[in-house]
């Protein structure tokens, strides 16, 4: 065993003492691919230092982190070496270094010039190319047509309707440069300095300018980097900012920008879903909830409650996903809420960090969740593992969070007496929920809201998942925008929502890529992309 971890690092062990010295001389093993080198040259360095006992022999295990010989520099004669102390059991294999030639060459995966655990050659960068994405039209007359970026001659039109404002929205996790750096071993397919803050923001800034997006709703904003160069730089593109950075000594947070052309802002309302007085709130995670007036010639619209959030990643953690869902839910019910009882049109970004179809991604479109039973590591369905399958608790928050299962707000209910003509007597509350004992003992979690994901999530004619993020441990779908509107089907699919007066249509959608088309540009991030997620993209039209 200390024979095999001295070789994952590089190293020889001593025959006669307890020191350790490379096998490699400090050039080789510092060398930043693939490489190959004169096999007189690694006898020379190496021989007699048991290179011996870590070589493989062709046709083995790919990844395996250590050298090998490819199987075009010996004869089909050639017998494996020994990767044992004892060769007695191996004795039939005859194998000498003399079988080899002294201009055979030795081929050195990668793996061994750096450190424990990294990332293998399979999944190093194969060849350099630019991702293709395209506009995806929702409207029926119009969805064969599909515009490639940088097509700037083509625009979908959906209706012949001037009563109507069209706006964009992008969400997009930018990767924090913090993040990055504290968990480099998901980026070990990339080389080091496309991960350099200095390389990766001018990217970033240039997606942004490319897509041209009214709204932009970004996660994992790192704090000093938003003060220094994003915000000064969406500032000078259109954008008006604000941002919510997370609580204790994290050092990112959401933004969300909007392009003072098209809106004018009506409220800016935080939403810190750390509570000192919960316990099970002890996570710094964060959201953000504006109100947002479109700019239109009649000056008479409604208003658009746009939303941004990053929610707790551990899978393992479902009930502190619930939670912090249901508090966004109930600051977006607060915030959106109108006299009439209705609510403004409301849209929702994030990285939510649960995958399609899972218990909490259900909730938010389905409106309604039983969690009696629910395993508290399958709310997100991200935990493949037995870990975390505790069952959540019922209620899984606690009252004095001030939440109800409705997820909205719970206050004091004073009833206020008001004269009427009609009756004189007539009592009317403040709000419209009551707590009640048997709400606090129901498993049953629901809103209020009539939402939609912008994406399928599965390509229709392959059935293969879309992606959001790609990077050394996985992709998958994390990252989300829904939006409210009338469902005129079951289905729930895109696109199938009736515009109402004051609601909002999908008109089109930026489409999404496969794992294998990402790993052609070697993941993410790459040369051209610099975030390990991509920008989502949707195109709406409120009715007025």
């Amino acid at each position: 065993m200390e024979a095999w971890r001295c070789m994952r690092r590089g190293y020889g062990r001593c025959v006669v003492g307890r020191g350790r010295y490379p096998m490699l001389s400090h050039h080789q093993r510092s060398l930043g691919r693939d490489w190959t080198t004169p096999w007189e040259n690694l006898q020379r360095c190496c021989w007699n230092r048991h290179i011996s006992s870590c070589m493989r022999w062709p046709g083995h295990y790919s990844r395996a982190p250590y050298p090998y010989f490819s199987s075009r520099h010996f004869s089909l004669n050639w017998r494996p070496p020994c990767l044992f102390e004892s060769r007695t059991q191996f004795q039939y294999w005859n194998w000498r270094p003399d079988n080899l030639s002294q201009t055979s060459l030795i081929h050195l995966s990668s793996s061994i010039m750096n450190s424990e655990g990294d990332e293998p050659s399979s999944k190093r960068r194969k060849h350099q190319g630019t991702i293709k994405r395209h506009w995806e039209y929702i409207c029926s007359h119009n969805k064969e047509n599909t515009k490639i970026l940088g097509d700037e001659n083509v625009d979908p039109i959906c209706e012949d309707n001037e009563n109507k404002f069209d706006f964009s929205v992008m969400s997009y996790n930018i990767l924090s440069q913090n993040l990055l750096e504290d968990n480099s071993h998901l980026y070990r397919h990339c080389r080091r300095p496309l991960l350099h803050w200095s390389f990766r923001f001018p990217n970033i800034l240039k997606e942004i300018k490319h897509y041209d997006a009214d709204v932009l709703c970004l996660q994992e904003v790192q704090e000093d980097h938003y003060g220094t160069e994003i915000r000064p730089s969406l500032e000078s593109l259109g954008y008006h900012c604000e941002y919510k950075n997370r609580t204790g000594r994290k050092p990112d947070g959401c933004a969300i920008c909007f392009k003072h052309s098209k809106f004018s802002l009506l409220s800016v309302n935080p939403v810190e879903f750390y509570r000192p007085d919960v316990p099970l709130l002890d996570r710094d995670n964060v959201g953000l909830v504006l109100l947002l007036q479109p700019k239109i010639p009649s000056g008479d619209s409604p208003a658009i409650c746009v939303a941004n959030t990053h929610l707790l990643y551990n899978p393992r953690r479902g009930d502190i996903k619930l939670t912090q869902l249901a508090m966004l839910l109930a600051e977006i019910s607060s915030v959106a809420h109108q006299k009439d009882g209705s609510f403004h049109p409301i849209i929702i970004c994030g990285d939510f960090n649960s995958v399609p179809g899972s218990p909490l991604y259900s909730f938010i479109k389905d409106g309604k969740l039983n969690y009696e039973g629910l395993a508290i590591g399958k709310v997100s369905g991200q935990e493949q593992s037995s870990r975390g399958q505790r069952i959540l608790s019922i209620p899984i928050w606690p009252p004095n969070l001030g939440i109800s299962q409705n997820c909205v707000y719970e206050v004091q209910q004073v009833p206020k007496v008001e004269k009427t003509d009609s009756d004189p007597t007539q009592i009317q509350l403040d709000k419209t929920e009551v707590l009640e004992t048997a709400e606090k003992l129901s498993s049953h979690l629901q809103h209020h809201f009539s939402l939609s994901s912008v994406y399928s999530h599965y390509f229709p004619d392959t059935g293969i998942p879309e992606v959001t993020t790609c990077h050394s441990r996985n992709a998958i779908t994390v990252d989300y925008i829904f939006y409210s509107g009338e469902k005129k089907d079951v289905t729930g699919e895109p696109g199938t929502e009736v515009a109402l007066v004051g609601g909002l249509k999908l008109l089109a959608r930026l489409s999404l890529l496969t794992e294998e088309d990402l790993w052609t540009v070697n993941g993410l991030p790459n040369e051209n992309n610099s975030s390990d997620h991509l920008p989502l993209l949707a195109k709406f039209r409120l009715e007025l």
